[in-house]
């Protein structure tokens, strides 16, 4: 079952506070980034996000979840309505997040 725009945008609503959260569209699901790091997907209308360290202690009750079949387990993220908790999540995981891959050129790939 793919995520709905609707479900998408109340999550946006809800990290509005927060500057520079984007989103890709990938086969009816969307990956959610944070000042351009990958922070978690929207999948099947479910919040799912990286479980790293300051997450887990985050949410220390959060339970794991995979978002389709052969994915790794992410932690599935269940006050969405609360945008001060939303807000503080992201805001604790960012640091730990690993810097987005720089893709390789045609050009620099012949280097």
């Amino acid at each position: 079952m793919a995520s709905s725009k609707e479900y998408l945008n109340y999550i946006l609503e809800q990290l509005s506070g927060l500057d520079e959260i984007t989103y890709r569209q990938m086969m009816g699901e969307f990956i959610l980034y944070y000042r351009g790091k990958i922070i978690g997907v929207i999948y099947d209308d479910r919040l799912l996000v990286k479980p790293v360290k300051s997450a887990v202690s985050y949410m220390p009750t959060a339970v794991y979840e995979k978002p389709y079949d052969g994915a790794k387990d992410m932690l599935l993220v269940d006050e969405v309505d609360n945008k001060d908790f939303l807000t503080g999540l992201f805001h604790a995981m960012y640091s730990e997040l690993p810097e987005p891959k720089v893709k390789k050129t045609a050009r620099s790939k012949k280097l």
